[in-house]
């Protein structure tokens, strides 16, 4: 289940939270923040790799394409039993920026973004067939968990893909990690 959860960025502790979808886009449409629903042309496979989810989401990555200039995408995956699935996560877990879009469709699995926007924090749990595409030189980070477990397909505008500007500050430690967040919406 997708939710959005908003909270005035110095209160972690009021958040108002929904989890209808159409909701749920229009909040994050009016914060420039691309929200989708995808579904796959065809069954995919358990083990599908980077050219069969490709090509069940052909038509969808190729509109995106176009409307933005995309010029690239690609599959990725993370399981629980990946050895540096810690090194992964903490990764994004601080709040940066990029200068191209983030964009992320969930094939599989889960992730958390947190977009820090005029004020509030945006909470935005991603599910599997959810896309979400963060505009360049927003504020976010971004939460895995502690044993991740997703496959997303990636669009990039570069060929170098998404290079983080961290900002210093230590907001993201304020707020609840996906692991959290979840267990709170259950």
């Amino acid at each position: 289940m997708s939710a959005l959860t908003v909270y005035p960025d110095n209160r972690p502790d009021l958040g108002e939270t929904d989890t209808d979808f159409a909701a749920i886009q229009s909040r994050l449409d009016a914060i420039d923040v691309q929200f989708e629903r995808w579904t796959a042309n065809c069954v995919l496979a358990a083990d599908a790799g980077q050219d069969e989810v490709l090509a069940a989401y052909h038509d969808s990555v190729e509109r995106l394409k176009q409307q933005y200039g995309f010029q690239s995408a690609d599959v990725i995956s993370l399981n629980p039993d990946h050895p540096d699935k810690a090194a992964f996560r903490q990764k994004f877990l601080a709040e940066h920026t990029h200068s191209d879009f983030e964009v992320r469709f969930f094939v599989e699995g889960r992730g958390l973004f947190f977009l820090h926007v005029e004020g509030k924090v945006y909470a935005v749990l991603c599910e599997q067939g959810d896309l979400i595409s963060v505009p360049a030189n927003a504020t976010h980070w971004f939460d895995m968990g502690e044993n991740p477990k997703f496959k997303c397909i990636r669009l990039f505008t570069t060929p170098e893909g998404w290079v983080a500007d961290f900002t210093g500050s230590d907001i993201a430690q304020s707020f609840p990690t996906l692991d959290q967040y979840a267990a709170g919406l259950a």
